[in-house]
Order: structure tokens, then C-alpha cells, then sequence
């Protein structure tokens, strides 16, 4: 491109043209392939933005430099007519000519200009058109990445509600994997050989396979967990099936399943203690004699007429009460006008809904609303049915020993 020589701001515009010309059309140099890379979002994002700040640059020195051309555009036809009235009445030839060259310049540099915008137009917008595709891509794949990220959250959560054995042994190994002769039934026969160490133990009640429990030595005995809350770690709120097979980390919290304990139970008599926490700190411990049935009786709870009466038992007969326990899903308390399992939360021995609830919703903090409350851990005989409790474990044991400490 060659530049007729004008005003000097015509100059500095022709410059800067001839030198985006220039650049346009020079061909890169030759040099050695390099081996493909993908680019990380990160990398085409930072690129697609700089193309757009720099085609907002150029656009806007476009911009300014047509201002400035159509500004001296006007002065030149202003002193193109001011030159033809004093021509008009002087012998002497005024400046028309020049004026009409630098006018034909300028329309020639405003029509290499307007070109040349046009160019940057189009880039302009096949940058802006590719980076809102680029952004609509990933949309797409952080959308498919949350998909899978909670399809993995319920495969694991569904796991650990089916596979507890499994889960307890890649908790922490059991104390007794080396033993050469067979299981004990239970961790009172374990303490009963010599253990007095509590921690993760496997046993093999009678005419069940091996699992893993977490025992509770005592200078009284071996106590076999069967349930803790902590921390809110784990959903009760979980079907029959959950329960009847246990959920959970036994060194968590966790529910051992109604199907293990009334193995280890195995119609003996057993003693079933609970221990209770509250929010400041205070604590209680309540032991009963029970009788656990199998899945034909709903694992009944086979309590004495003081307890039975404790949990909720409206008629008590003078051998007791049958307590059935009960799940949304499989709903047998002793309200016919109510599902307690429903009503309020987890899976229990309900009897009439108000006495007690350990597998309950676990509330970091107490609610306000009354009917929130409801729905909690609670023992109403201690600390009421509205208070919800911060700690539970239950505990079972064969009666054939002494009462536990």
C-alpha cells in the first residue's frame, strides 16, 4: 500500500493501516510440527478472551481513526469552499486543486479503512461466536461431571447401607482374623476366652456366617454394639431391608442389622443397655431384659410389663409385651391410625409413636418448631419426646452373666 503524502494525522492513519495490512498477509514461518496437545479449558478460555479484548482494541482504534478522517474531512471541504469564493473574485488560481487531491486521498484511505474494518468485524464475531460455544461446552461438561459425581455418591451410599462386613473390615481389621480354631458366637464368649481388649472383633453366631462387631469389654462381660449416634454421619431414615441387614461403620456410627442380632441373641434371654447423651453433657444409662424375634414376628421385642410400659404400651399382659419394630415401608406399631416410621423418622420399636425413637433424625442443633423436634433422636421417660439427643448406643448381651457396669 502507498500513502499520498497529506495531513499528518493522514499520515499516522496510513502507518497504522499499511501496518495491519502487512501483517495480515505475512505467512508465518516455517518450523517442525509440533506433537499434538490438547489445551485445558483454562488455556482456550484465557486465548478466547485476549482475541476478544483485542478485537474490542481494534474496533475501537477503527472507530477513533474514522472520527478523525471524517473531522478532516470536513475542514477540507471547508477550505475547499472558502478557497473557490476568494478565487472567485481574485486573478490569481486559489487552491481548489489541492484541496480536491487531499479530498481524493482521503476518500481513498476512508475506503481502505472501511475495509479493513470489515475484517476486523468478522473476527470479532467468529471470536465472540466461539467463545460463547466454548462456554455452552462446558456448561455441558461440568453438568455431566456433577451427574457422575453423584451417580458415584449413591453407589457408595447404597454400598454402605448393603455391605456392612465389608465396610467394618476396611474400617479397621479385626482382632481376631488369625484365629486357627472357630469364631466366638458373640463377644461375651470372647471374653469369656480371655479377650478383654473392645474394638472390632468377627463372630459367628450359631448357624449364621462369620461378620465383623465392635465388642465392649467390661469388667462384667463382652457387650456386642448394635447401634451408635455421634455426628449425623449416616441416614436412618432408611427402608426394612436396611435395617433387617444393617447399615453403616461400626466405628462410626452405624446400625449392626435386626437380622445379626437376633442371631447372636438366638432365643437366649439377653440384656439390652442404652446410653444416652444430651447437648450439655449429661448422660444416662438404662438396662432391660428383652427377647428379640426373627423376621416372622417383625424382630419383635419381647419386654417385661415396667419396660413395655416405658416404650409406649397402652395394655400391657402380665408376661409383657410383643413389640414389633417398624419401617416407612413396612409399618407395624401399634397405631392403626398412624404410621410412626412416617410420621416421625428411621425405624424403631415404635408402640404408640411418643416414647422413644433412637434411630430418629440427627439435628446438630435443637429446632424451634415443636413438630421438627418430633421427628428426632428422643427418650421421653429422660429428657422428653421435644428434646433431641446429641449421643446413643445400644448395647446386647446374654443374661446368663451378671448385670455390666
Amino acid at each position: 500500500m502507498r500513502c499520498a503524502p497529506t495531513a499528518p494525522a493522514a499520515l499516522v492513519l496510513c502507518a497504522a493501516t499499511a501496518g495491519l495490512l502487512s501483517a495480515q498477509g505475512r505467512a508465518a514461518p516455517t518450523e517442525p510440527p509440533e506433537p499434538p496437545r490438547f489445551a485445558s479449558w483454562d488455556e482456550v478460555n484465557v486465548l478466547a478472551h485476549g482475541l476478544l479484548q483485542l478485537g474490542h482494541g481494534l474496533r475501537e482504534h477503527v472507530e477513533r481513526t474514522q472520527g478523525q478522517l471524517g473531522a478532516l474531512e470536513r475542514r477540507l471541504r471547508a477550505c475547499g469552499a472558502a478557497c473557490a469564493e476568494s478565487g472567485g473574485g481574485a486573478a490569481t488560481p486559489g487552491p481548489g486543486p489541492r484541496a480536491a487531491a487531499a479530498a481524493e486521498t482521503l476518500g481513498s484511505l476512508q475506503t481502505q479503512l472501511k475495509t479493513q474494518n470489515g475484517r476486523i468485524e468478522q473476527l470479532f464475531h467468529k471470536v465472540a461466536q466461539q467463545q460463547r460455544h466454548l462456554e455452552k461446552q462446558q456448561l455441558k461438561i461440568e453438568k455431566l461431571q456433577s451427574q457422575v459425581s453423584h451417580l458415584g455418591h449413591r453407589m457408595a451410599k447404597t454400598g454402605r447401607r448393603k455391605r456392612l462386613p465389608k465396610m467394618a473390615q476396611l474400617a479397621g481389621p479385626a482382632h481376631n482374623t488369625s484365629r486357627l480354631h472357630r469364631l466366638p458366637r458373640d463377644c461375651q464368649e470372647l471374653f469369656e476366652e480371655g479377650e478383654r481388649q473392645s474394638g472390632l472383633f468377627q463372630i459367628q453366631p450359631q448357624g449364621s456366617p462369620p461378620f465383623l462387631v465392635n465388642c465392649k469389654m467390661t469388667s462384667d462381660g463382652g457387650w456386642t454394639v448394635i447401634q451408635r449416634r455421634q455426628d449425623g454421619s449416616v441416614d436412618f431414615n432408611q427402608p426394612w431391608e436396611a435395617y433387617k441387614a444393617g447399615f453403616g461403620d461400626p466405628q462410626g456410627e452405624f446400625w449392626l442389622g435386626l437380622e445379626k442380632v437376633h442371631r447372636i441373641a438366638g432365643g437366649r434371654g439377653s440384656r439390652l443397655a442404652v446410653q444416652l447423651r444430651d447437648w450439655e453433657g449429661n448422660a444416662e444409662s438404662l438396662q432391660f431384659p428383652v427377647h428379640l424375634g426373627g423376621e416372622d414376628t417383625a424382630y419383635s421385642l419381647q419386654l417385661t410389663a415396667p419396660v413395655a410400659s416405658e416404650l409406649g404400651a397402652t395394655t400391657v399382659a402380665p408376661n409383657g409385651l410383643s413389640l414389633p419394630f417398624s419401617t416407612w415401608d413396612q409399618d407395624h406399631d401399634l397405631r392403626r391410625d398412624k404410621n410412626c416410621a412416617k410420621s416421625l423418622s428411621g425405624g424403631w420399636w415404635f408402640g404408640t409413636c411418643g416414647h422413644s425413637n433412637l434411630n430418629g433424625q440427627y439435628f446438630r442443633s435443637i429446632p424451634h418448631q415443636r413438630q421438627q423436634r418430633k421427628k428426632g433422636i428422643f427418650w421421653k421417660t429422660w429428657r422428653g419426646r421435644y428434646y433431641p439427643l446429641q449421643a446413643t448406643t445400644m448395647l446386647i448381651q446374654p443374661t446368663a452373666v451378671g448385670a455390666a457396669s
